[in-house]
Protein backbone atom coordinates (compact mmCIF):
# COMPACT_ATOMS: atom_id res chain seq x y z
CA UNK A 1 0.00 0.00 0.00
CA UNK A 2 2.54 2.72 0.99
CA UNK A 3 4.87 1.38 -2.05
CA UNK A 4 2.10 2.55 -4.23
CA UNK A 5 1.20 5.56 -2.74
CA UNK A 6 5.01 6.42 -3.28
CA UNK A 7 5.26 5.71 -6.67
CA UNK A 8 2.18 7.99 -7.20
CA UNK A 9 4.02 10.72 -5.75
CA UNK A 10 7.04 10.47 -7.65
CA UNK A 11 4.81 9.76 -10.87
CA UNK A 12 3.33 13.65 -9.81
CA UNK A 13 6.42 14.75 -9.26
CA UNK A 14 7.59 14.61 -11.90
CA UNK A 15 4.90 15.85 -14.08
CA UNK A 16 4.13 19.01 -11.80
CA UNK A 17 7.82 19.91 -11.34
CA UNK A 18 8.98 20.76 -15.19
CA UNK A 19 5.14 22.69 -15.59
CA UNK A 20 5.89 24.61 -12.22
CA UNK A 21 9.65 25.49 -12.99
CA UNK A 22 8.25 26.61 -16.93
CA UNK A 23 5.50 28.78 -15.18
CA UNK A 24 7.35 30.43 -12.34
CA UNK A 25 10.02 31.30 -15.40
CA UNK A 26 7.83 32.38 -17.45
CA UNK A 27 6.40 34.50 -14.65
CA UNK A 28 9.38 36.25 -13.65
CA UNK A 29 10.40 36.94 -17.80
CA UNK A 30 6.92 38.50 -17.98
CA UNK A 31 7.63 40.39 -14.97
CA UNK A 32 10.67 41.84 -15.25
CA UNK A 33 9.87 42.86 -19.12
CA UNK A 34 6.64 44.56 -18.11
CA UNK A 35 7.44 45.86 -14.80
CA UNK A 36 11.51 46.84 -14.53
CA UNK A 37 12.26 47.97 -18.07
CA UNK A 38 9.78 50.77 -18.48
CA UNK A 39 10.83 52.37 -14.76
CA UNK A 40 14.33 51.77 -14.28
CA UNK A 41 14.83 50.65 -18.18
CA UNK A 42 16.47 48.17 -17.99
CA UNK A 43 16.87 45.70 -21.17
CA UNK A 44 14.51 42.78 -21.70
CA UNK A 45 15.09 39.09 -20.54
CA UNK A 46 14.55 35.84 -22.57
CA UNK A 47 13.37 32.72 -20.32
CA UNK A 48 16.21 31.61 -19.55
CA UNK A 49 17.45 34.72 -17.74
CA UNK A 50 14.33 34.41 -16.05
CA UNK A 51 15.35 30.97 -15.24
CA UNK A 52 18.41 32.29 -14.08
CA UNK A 53 17.14 34.91 -11.99
CA UNK A 54 15.01 31.83 -10.31
CA UNK A 55 18.00 29.95 -9.45
CA UNK A 56 20.00 33.17 -8.36
CA UNK A 57 16.76 34.14 -5.96
CA UNK A 58 16.54 30.52 -4.92
CA UNK A 59 19.89 29.86 -3.84
CA UNK A 60 20.52 33.58 -1.96
CA UNK A 61 16.81 33.87 -0.39
CA UNK A 62 16.44 29.75 0.43
CA UNK A 63 13.34 27.99 0.15
CA UNK A 64 10.07 29.95 -1.68
CA UNK A 65 8.02 30.75 1.22
CA UNK A 66 8.66 27.28 3.40
CA UNK A 67 9.99 27.78 6.64
CA UNK A 68 13.21 25.75 6.24
CA UNK A 69 15.80 24.54 8.51
CA UNK A 70 15.07 28.24 10.35
CA UNK A 71 11.90 26.83 10.83
CA UNK A 72 13.31 23.90 12.49
CA UNK A 73 15.78 25.42 14.65
CA UNK A 74 13.45 27.90 15.95
CA UNK A 75 10.52 25.20 16.94
CA UNK A 76 13.98 23.33 18.56
CA UNK A 77 14.58 25.74 20.68
CA UNK A 78 11.34 26.86 21.38
CA UNK A 79 10.74 23.03 23.08
CA UNK A 80 14.17 23.46 24.83
CA UNK A 81 13.37 27.12 26.69
CA UNK A 82 9.55 25.03 27.28
CA UNK A 83 11.51 22.46 28.96
CA UNK A 84 13.73 24.56 31.20
CA UNK A 85 13.04 25.17 35.12
CA UNK A 86 12.96 28.88 36.09
CA UNK A 87 16.15 28.35 37.58
CA UNK A 88 17.46 27.51 34.45
CA UNK A 89 16.20 30.42 32.71
CA UNK A 90 17.35 32.98 34.96
CA UNK A 91 20.92 31.27 34.41
CA UNK A 92 20.47 31.04 30.57
CA UNK A 93 19.42 34.78 31.09
CA UNK A 94 22.45 35.93 33.01
CA UNK A 95 24.63 34.00 30.82
CA UNK A 96 23.44 36.00 27.87
CA UNK A 97 23.88 39.28 29.55
CA UNK A 98 27.35 37.97 30.11
CA UNK A 99 28.08 37.40 26.60
CA UNK A 100 26.81 40.66 25.60
CA UNK A 101 28.83 42.70 28.11
CA UNK A 102 32.23 41.15 26.81
CA UNK A 103 31.64 42.68 23.52
CA UNK A 104 30.55 46.17 24.58
CA UNK A 105 27.30 46.26 24.18
CA UNK A 106 24.22 48.43 26.04
CA UNK A 107 22.52 46.44 28.71
CA UNK A 108 19.74 46.76 27.49
CA UNK A 109 18.46 47.08 31.81
CA UNK A 110 20.25 49.88 32.87
CA UNK A 111 21.42 51.16 29.53
CA UNK A 112 24.89 51.88 30.82
CA UNK A 113 27.58 51.19 28.09
CA UNK A 114 30.34 48.10 28.82
CA UNK A 115 33.68 48.13 28.10
CA UNK A 116 34.92 45.25 25.90
CA UNK A 117 38.61 43.98 27.84
CA UNK A 118 41.31 44.48 26.42
CA UNK A 119 43.68 41.47 24.27
CA UNK A 120 46.36 40.28 25.62
CA UNK A 121 48.97 40.38 22.85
Amino acid sequence: MKRTRWVKFVLLFILIAPIAIFLLGKVIMLLWNNILTPVLHVSEITFWQGLGILALAKILFGNFGGRGRSGYYYNKQRMMWNSMTPEQKEKFKEELKNRSRRWGYKSWETGDETKQPESQV
